[in-house]
Order: structure tokens, then sequence, then C-alpha cells
């Protein structure tokens, strides 16, 4: 084994800003969603503490947005573009998670700094972060006045439109939390992906390289 430098300080600070407030909107959310049954904090609170993290998340992914375009990283998003290479990579990774991984094969996809994602990974974080993270920063944004974006608000369809994209939005990243850590887990080790979001180094086989 050696190790990899694979996630850069900025990635890492990112993610984990990203993470915390992830978290603390759905914890938020769900007590805005459900005053009646929940008792976490008053209501007040939990809007204000909501509205404070939906404001560093938009910051967060602006900051992402701007680093990724000019370091030029954001080509690790774009899948293959020839489609037979793209297909036939999401069939190996779909066979290794739900089969290979089980009888301890190697995992086709070797991490890189200029290729840190599978095709699965890649179409899926593509998906997320350029169309429904910004359409859930989006609808929270017109949810949080109202008044202000009334015009903007109608366009969309309505309070009703919005704020059942907001939820349903909520209920994928809510569900998609919880498989984000379970393929961190399986790695070398259970905790080697997780460890490289803190150091930054990530173990790798030397013949891989």
């Amino acid at each position: 084994m050696k190790k990899l430098y694979l996630h850069p300080l900025p990635v890492r600070i990112w993610h984990w800003i990203n993470a915390v407030s992830f978290v603390v909107l759905i914890v938020t959310g769900l007590q805005i969603r459900y005053r009646e049954f929940l008792g976490l904090m008053k209501f007040r609170d939990a809007v204000d503490v909501h509205n404070f993290f939906g404001f560093l998340i938009i910051f967060n992914f602006f900051l992402w947005l701007v680093y990724y375009i000019v370091t030029g990283k954001i080509k690790i998003y774009i899948p293959p573009l020839s489609i037979k290479k793209f297909v036939l990579g999401c069939i190996r990774q779909a066979r290794y998670y739900g089969y290979g991984i089980f009888l301890g094969e190697e995992n086709p996809h070797h991490s890189s700094p200029d290729n840190k994602f599978n095709p699965m990974q890649q179409i899926a974080y593509l998906s997320i972060m350029v169309v429904l993270i910004p359409l859930q920063l989006w609808t929270g944004l017109l949810l949080w006045d109202i008044k202000g974006f009334a015009s903007w608000i109608d366009m969309f369809g309505g309070i009703k439109i919005v704020d059942t994209v907001h939820v349903f939005l909520f209920l994928f990243f809510t569900s998609f939390l919880f498989v984000h850590v379970y393929l961190a887990t399986l790695g070398h080790t259970a905790t080697e992906h997780i460890k490289a979001m803190f150091t930054g180094y990530e173990e790798i086989e030397e013949h891989v390289h």
C-alpha cells in the first residue's frame, strides 16, 4: 500500500461544511414540517437555524463551483464521452457493488486526483451538483421570502408546487445521505474513505499505479 493525496484541503473543507449543513437542515426541516410531533426546539428557532444553514450551503455551493471551474477539476464529474465506455463502466461497477464486493473482488475503478469517480458516481454526482442541489437551494430561497419572490413562485406554478419540490428533494437527499455513508465504508477498511476526507490521503495498492 502507498498513500495518494486525493482530496485537497479546499475540497475537504467544502465537504464537511456541506455534510454538517445537510444534517442540520434535515433536522430543522423535520422540526418545521412536523412541529406538532417533534419537540427538538422552538419553531422560531428551527426556522432561524434552517435559514442560516440554508444560506451557508448556498455560499458553500458557489465556492465549490468557482473552485472546480477555476482549477479545472470539474472534469472529474464528467462521464466518458464514449457511450459504450460509459455503459460498460457502469455495468462493471454495478456488478462489483451488487456481487463482486461480497466475494472480495478488487474494485474495477481505481481513484486518482484526475479520475476520482467511477462512471456511476460521475452521473450521480453530476446530476446532484448541477441539477438537484441548485433546485433545492432555489426552492428553499423562494420559500424563505414568499412575498418577495411571489412572481417567481407564480412562474413555477404556485407555492404548493415549490413546496412539494422542496420536500421531495429533502426526502431524496435524506435517503442519499444514508447511501453515501454506506458507500464511504467500502474501502480497504470501513473507515479508509472517511479518514481520507480528514487527512486528504487515501491508501492504494502499489500495483494499481
